[in-house]
C-alpha cells in the first residue's frame, strides 16, 4: 500500500515538473504564429493581422509593453475595459453587457 502511495506521489511530481508547476491550466495565444494583435479604436474590439501587413483602418498597435500576448492575461484582461482614442490616449471604456 504505501508503495503504491510513494509511487503516485512521484508521479505527480513529475507531472508538475514536466508542467512548469502551471496548475495544469493553459492559456491560448491571442494570435497564432506570424501574426500580431492590434486593437480597434475607441472600443474594445481586436483583431490579428499578419506579420509585415499594415495595421487596418480603425485598428491600432497595442502601446508597447501592454500587448496581450495569451486569452485571460493580464493585458487582455485590462484592454477589454480601455480602449485608445485617435490621438493614441488611453480611455475607459464600459465593459460589454
Amino acid at each position: 500500500m504505501r508503495t503504491a502511495a510513494a509511487a503516485a506521489l512521484v508521479g505527480a511530481a513529475a507531472l508538475a515538473t514536466l508542467t512548469g508547476c502551471s496548475g495544469l491550466s493553459f492559456q491560448d495565444d491571442i494570435c497564432s504564429g506570424g501574426e500580431y494583435p492590434v486593437m480597434s479604436i475607441g472600443s474594445t474590439g481586436s483583431a490579428c493581422v499578419k506579420d509585415g501587413e499594415k495595421v487596418p483602418e480603425g485598428y491600432t498597435r497595442y502601446p508597447e509593453g501592454k500587448v496581450p500576448q495569451k486569452v485571460d492575461d493580464e493585458w487582455d484582461v485590462y484592454w477589454r475595459t480601455h480602449s485608445l482614442d485617435e490621438d493614441g490616449k488611453v480611455i475607459d471604456v464600459p465593459e460589454a453587457g
